[in-house]
């Protein structure tokens, strides 16, 4: 049994890696062989996602004091592994779908991100979300689109005035 000093450091641990956490995944772990579950952590890995065991106890009071990810506390019972996440919210989760394509084992159970708890019934959901970056390419096109179609219609036309109006006004007709 671990003692009090340990207890104390393993949920100080847990805290730090809280503080600046933007997401959290939980999964259960229970049924898988050590072999399957040391595939699942290489998954995690080697795709630069935090994949750890922790007492339920312990993650229950660093999760108190820290006030982050509180909806999910209920989750964290049983045979559980957590996923604690800086950027990318959805990474775990397409890392997660991709390993359970070819096996049944671990169950996803929840996640959180910021104060949004996900059930298990949304893993799919979560997979399917874009991250951060591609979020901000997505709007920094749509902001650049109409300056393109401006560019392109003056190089089209040449520099007549007329010219650019028609190939505009085309454009927008398409």
């Amino acid at each position: 049994m671990a003692t009090l000093a340990k207890k104390k450091e393993t949920v100080a641990e847990i805290i730090e890696h809280l503080k600046d956490a933007d997401a959290l995944y939980l999964t259960n772990f229970s049924g898988m062989s050590v072999a399957e579950l040391s595939e699942l952590r290489r998954e995690f890995r080697e795709n630069g996602i935090p994949y750890k065991i922790y007492n339920n106890t312990l993650f229950r009071r660093a999760i108190s004091e820290t006030g982050k990810f509180e909806g999910i506390a209920t989750h964290t019972v049983h045979e559980t592994a957590y996923s604690i996440i800086q950027g990318d919210a959805a990474k775990p989760a397409k890392v997660l779908k991709q390993y359970l394509k070819t096996r049944k084992k671990p169950e996803f159970k929840a996640a959180a991100i910021d104060d949004a708890v996900f059930g298990a019934d949304q893993l799919e959901v979560l997979a399917a979300m874009k991250s951060k970056e591609e979020v901000l390419g997505d709007i920094i096109g749509l902001l650049l689109s109409p300056i393109s179609n401006v560019v392109g219609a003056l190089q089209a036309q040449g520099s007549s005035i007329a010219g650019a109006v028609k190939t505009i006004a085309e454009k927008e007709n398409e």
